[in-house]
Parts: structure tokens; sequence; C-alpha cells
């Protein structure tokens, strides 16, 4: 047995000759290096002793294996822990101590098999598992891929296609399907697991059923011709999916390697390629990722403070436009009622109309059957008074941003929802403060900002103001949660976390424009960085008059860093709206394909001449390095502002908000984790240098200023803001 903090394995001999190894490391029996040292013990022990005939692996309490322990990525990436040389597990221990024992081993698989889980489970020479039991391979989740042999025994017991696709989507399947690959070989009750798997591994050693070992399997292998076609395939679509990863074509290298040259060549290869990308930039930011998302919902002050959610049974959304519509379409896919409130028939009749839309959708893509859509719009009921809010838990306003109408809004809902209802607006940068001013109910009020489209997008940013009860705020990430959101809880103020944070972004890119920068140029070298879409694409995709009313809120409320471009407003005089009318910065076809417009430079010049602005030089010829800063530093700036005033608790959730929120490149691992790989001392640099050129709107916070004297992280965590909050 090997036993510490860090999990433990045990092995226990039966009457009948099994020898039962139990991974133990609560909550998914993670492989911390102690589990699979324990593991290899246990193993080793199991082939010695004259009393074990055979070997079955399970986990405890319901999982196998959620894979390896991947909080030792930090420790080996900072040098705290030592890698182990390429090829030490998934060769010496898998390959040549497990799956080569004299004696047969089967893995009794419940619940999670995952990763180095799934891994471990391959080098068994059989697999039962319960019905309930996930198993694949998603290391390309965080910037490597299978290191303990997965790339090689996958493809042998799946095929390849089907192996390249689990690994390269890092979508798990479902027993069932498991069992039709091959990839399981029976399916059975809890209850039944080690009973069957003890059985099994007694019919293998006595010639009852096969011996197989996975890795010199070749009868689910395509021809080699075929095979390669395979692969120019899936690297081809890699490329095109995934332009700035790695590893997703070492991925698929270590699979060729394997099929080419031999699996045991293909296990070197795969273990060099594992070595190298688990220090890859790459990998440190998806590690970051995975870890921040997990810490959105522990709010200091809140979630540490023994609250229970209580239970939402009925939601209203106020408003089915896009935003409400998508709204209630999350809400009934995750079985909530819904009532939808519009002030008149016709336009309840469309909100109704486009949450149908939302999930016929599905049903073409094959996710939702017609039975299931049934059930499901069956939850949403139509309504044009507030009598039916009488028993609503919460209540999501998604009307105009009109704080008047907003106003009046909240006043009304005091009248009608029961005591304990949540009132929440999913404004985008008003004031919550504001929105609730006739209300007597300040604690329960709290916002519920989603991102459009509302029903794809992942993040949930939750506003809370200083009145707002703690017991609202973990009310709501639990529905968060329950929805299949990333909650993220902040402060309040104009904009927010993630619209505040990004105000800059297209206002750098007006100010580049204006002053002799391509904008096409500008989309594409941003693109490149990583995001979905440059800002002049996106500006078209949300909309003109979203774009103006939104500035206009910054303009009112930090007029010394706001840039004021009249380039929209000349474009709006000409009917532009962006996608929506089929002009804006690009024309769109019938298909919604985004082309260049020359007429552009038309609206520049003269908005050019308007502001008496003059092409730079310098800025008419810029680097897609440089594009890319000058768009970016502002967000950085306005981030340590936000960090500063305590908006956000921490610089994590402000990573995770700007990727789920705007899409910012989690490769990148999130604007302060990227600005941190570049320095504050650099970024302040470069913010001086153009506050001195062209003005206010690049001037240096004192946040940044601070950080950048003594050479410090931006994400460092802060005591002052964790106290304003």
């Amino acid at each position: 047995m090997s036993s510490t903090g860090k999990g433990r394995t045990t092995i226990e001999v039966g009457p009948d000759g099994v020898a039962l190894i139990t991974i133990i490391h609560p909550p998914v029996n993670s492989l911390s290096f102690d589990v699979l040292n324990g593991l290899r013990d246990c193993y080793e022990q199991a082939l010695r002793r004259d009393d074990v005939k055979a070997i079955v692996i399970t986990g405890a309490k319901g999982k196998f294996s959620g894979g390896f322990d991947i909080t030792a990525f930090g420790g080996i990436q900072s040098g705290k822990l030592e890698q182990p040389k390429p090829g030490l597990i998934s060769v010496e221990y898998f390959t040549d101590t497990f799956e080569a024992a004299k004696k047969p081993s089967v893995a009794a698989i419940d619940g999670l098999a995952l990763g180095g889980g799934l891994e471990i489970a391959m080098t068994c020479h059989a697999r039962i598992s319960t019905p309930n039991a996930q198993l694949g391979l998603p290391e390309l989740q965080l910037g490597i891929l299978p290191g303990f042999g997965g790339t090689q025994r996958l493809p042998r017991l799946v095929g390849i296609s089907k192996a390249l696709e689990m690994m390269l989507t890092s979508k798990p399947v479902k027993a069932e399907e498991a069992h039709s690959l091959g990839l399981v070989d029976a399916i059975v009750s809890p209850n039944e697991l080690v009973s069957t798997a003890r059985r099994w591994a007694l019919d293998i050693l006595e010639g009852r059923r096969p011996w197989i070992i996975s890795l010199y399997r070749t009868d689910k292998l395509d021809p080699l011709g075929e095979a390669r076609d395979i692969f120019k395939f899936a690297r081809a679509q890699a490329r095109k999916q995934a332009p700035n990863y790695r590893h997703p074509i070492l991925c698929i290298d270590s699979v060729e390697e394997g099929i080419v040259s031999g699996p045991r060549a293909g296990l070197w290869k795969e273990a060099e390629s594992f070595k190298e990308l688990v220090q890859s930039d790459t990998c440190k930011s998806l590690v970051h990722v995975f870890f921040s998302m997990r810490g959105t919902t522990k709010v200091p002050g809140v979630t540490d403070r023994g609250l229970v959610p209580r239970r939402v049974k009925k939601v209203a959304v106020l408003g089915g436009g896009l935003m409400g519509s998508g709204i209630a379409t999350a809400l009934i896919l995750s079985n909530y009622p819904v009532i939808l409130k519009e002030v008149n028939e016709k336009f309840l009749e469309a909100g109704i109309g486009r949450v149908r839309a939302n999930l016929q959708s599905r049903v073409k893509k094959g996710k939702m059957t017609q039975e299931k859509f049934e059930k499901t719009i069956s939850l949403l009921k139509g309504v044009l008074d507030y009598e039916s809010f009488r028993d609503v838990d919460l209540v999501i306003e998604a009307v105009i941003e009109d704080v008047s109408l907003k106003q009046k809004i909240f006043s009304d809902l005091e009248k009608y929802c029961p005591p304990h209802c949540i009132l929440s607006s999913n404004t985008s940068t008003i004031d919550l403060n504001l929105i609730g001013e006739r209300s007597k109910s300040q604690d329960r009020i709290i916002g519920a900002h989603f991102f459009s489209p509302a029903h794809v997008m992942p993040l949930l940013e939750i506003v809370r103001t200083k009145t707002t009860s703690p017991q609202v705020i973990v009310d709501l990430l639990d529905v968060g949660t329950k929805i299949k959101k990333t909650p993220v809880v902040v402060g309040n103020c104009t904009g927010f976390a993630v619209n505040r944070m990004f105000f800059p972004y297209t206002q750098a890119a007006m100010l580049l424009v204006e002053r002799g920068t391509d904008l096409y140029q500008i989309d594409k070298a941003i693109t490149k960085f990583g995001m979905p879409m440059g800002p002049f694409r996106l500006a078209d995709l949300v909309g003109f008059g979203v774009a103006v009313a939104t500035a206009l809120q910054y303009l009112e409320n930090f007029p010394e860093r706001t840039y004021k471009s009249l380039i929209i407003p000349l474009m709006q005089e000409d009917k532009r709206a962006g996608e929506a009318s089929r002009k804006g910065f690009y024309l769109y076809d019938d298909k919604r394909k985004a082309s260049p417009d020359p007429e552009i430079k038309n609206y520049i010049e003269k908005a050019r001449s308007i502001s008496d602005v003059a092409i730079d030089p310098k800025l008419a010829k810029l680097s897609e390095k440089d594009i890319v800063e000058m768009a970016f530093f502002p967000v950085v700036n306005e981030a340590c502002r936000v960090l500063d005033e305590g908006i956000a608790v921490k610089a994590a959730d402000l990573d995770i908000a700007s990727i789920m929120g705007m899409g910012f490149p989690p490769f990148r691992g999130g604007v302060f984790f990227w600005a941190d790989s570049l320095g504050s001392k650099y970024i302040y640099s470069r913010l001086e240098e153009w506050s001195r050129a062209y003005g206010g709107f690049f001037k240096p916070c004192a946040y940044l200023a601070e950080r950048a004297s003594r050479g410090a992280l931006l994400s460092a965590s802060m005591d002052q803001a964790k106290s304003r909050l």
C-alpha cells in the first residue's frame, strides 16, 4: 500500500486468488505521483505473490479515475517537482509491468475513466463498466496530449478515426457507446461490477475468454494508405479549427508514428511530445484557465458563510427580444419553468417564436429529439401582465437599455412578486443602483448579465451592489451553474467587469484607423492573435445602435479616457447599422459572409477632417505585434482599474470573464495572465509612450504604475480590493 495525503492505493487479495487494487484519492481519484507509485507497488506485489492468480483495478466511491492530478503541473512547470523521464510511466510502468504481466488484469470502471484513468484501464486485458460510466481522453483541453499510452492504445481499441475524434474534441463517450466501439467488454450494474470483473479475470486466466493486449491489436486499424488519408484530413481540420495550437498536431503525429513505425515507437514519440508540451506556454495558460474556472464560484465573505442555495422553482423573464428569448431558452433547457412577459401580443408571439427557433436549431443539429423539444417548450408560458408573477422565485429583466423603463419595472415587480423573489437585471452597462432607485428591496436586487446569444455563450456575470444579500448571490450562483454557465461575481459600476474592461478595445481601434492604420489589417492582426473576430467585425455583429448607446455611457462616466470617434455616427447617417443592415465596416451577402467595403475610406476621411486628426506615418505602417498591443494594452490598463476598485475579487475571475465573455484566446490564459507574461514594466512603458503621443486615452493607471515600479505581477492578490468588497 502507498499512502500519503496526496492519495493512496490499496491491495486486497480474495479467497478466489484475485487481487483487488483500489485507487483512493477523493474526489475523483486523480492520479498523483503518490497514487501512480502506489499503483506500481501494488501491481508488483500482486505479481510476486503466489496466492494471486489475477488482478482487478478499480476506484473508490463510484469513480474509477478522473485522470492525472492537474495540481502537479504547477510543480513540474515551476521546477518544484521533478518531471519523470519520458517513457517512465507509459513504457516502464504501464506497458512493461502492467500490460505485459503474466497475470491477467481487468479494469472495473464506475463513473469517470478519463485521461490517465482510461489509459490505465486500456493497459488491462479487459474492461467492465457500469451504465453511467464515462470514458475519454480530454488532455488536449490542457494543452498536452495523452501521455500514458493513450495515443497508441485507443486507436487499436476503437479505430483510428474514432480515437482521433475522441482525443481532438476531448469529448468522452458513455458506457453504451464505449461497449459498441469495443472500448468496454461488458456493462453491468454497480453492485455486480467488481464480482463480474473478478470472474472475468479468472476466465481469461483459464482460457474461457481471450487474453488481449491492447497495444498489439491490429484488427481495428485501417490499411496504411487509408490511415494516411485520415491523418491528412485530421491535420487539416486541426489547423483550421485551432490555428494557434500545436498540441493537436503533435497528438496526430504520435498516433501516426505508432501506426507507421509500430506501437513502441509511438509510445516514445508520445512521451517526448508530452514532456515538451507540459512546459509550453499554451499548457501553462490552459491549466491556469482550468483552475480559474473552478475558482469563480468561491467568493470571499459570501460562499464561505455556510449558506445553502434556496430552490428556484419558477423564473420570470421580462422582454422577449434576442437577449430575453435567449435567457428563456437557457432556463427551459435546464428544466426551469419560465414565464415570458411582453407588452403586447405581437412582441410576445415574436419572443416565443425566437425561443422555438433556438430549440428547433438543436433538433436540426441532432442535439435534441422532437419529443424532448415538445417537453422543453411546454415549460414556457407567455403573459402580458404581472398576475402570474405572484409565485416566481427569480425575475430576470431583459428589456432595452432605458433607465426610466427599468426603474418602473422594478417598482412594479415589488408589488407583484413574493418577498423572497430575486429581482435581477440583464443590463450590460447601467448602474444597478440607478435601476433600483425607486425600490425598497435593495437587498434582493442583483445583476444577471448574460452574453449574446444567451443560450450559447458560457459566461454569466453576477453583479452585486453594496446592499445585495449574500443569500441572493449564493442563489444566483446555483442557478448559473445549473444552466451550465460559468458564473463570475463582480461589483457594481458602469459596464461592470467585462464590458468595462473592453470598452477601450474598439476605441483604440478607432483611434488607430483615424490616424492611418488600415482597419482590415487591424481585424486581421487581432484574429491572428486568437480572437474570434476583430473589433470592426465585432462592431458590425453587435450593431451600431448598441455600440453608440454603450459608448455614451462610458463617455459620461469616464470622459478623461474615452476616445470619441465620429466614424460610426457618420455611417449611421447613411443608414448603415452593421451586419443587420448588410452594411457596416464590411458588406454582407445573403449568407452573411463579410467582405471589405472600399467606401469605408470616405467615412474615415470625413471623420478625420471634422476631428482635425492627421495621419501618423508610424501608425500607417504598424506591425501586427504593435496593432495587438495598442488594442489590448488599454484593456489591460482598464482591467487594472477594475481590480484596484474592487469590482473584481481576483484577477483570475477577470481572466475567465475575458475569455468567456469577449472571446479572449484561452491559450493566452486571459487578459491578466497574458499581460503578466509580457511584464508590467513593458506594458507601462508602452502606454506612457503612446500617452505622450496620442493623449490621455492611453495614460497608465496608478495601479499599473505602482506594479511597474516594483516589477510586480499585475495579477497579484489584493487584500485592499478584497476588503472593499
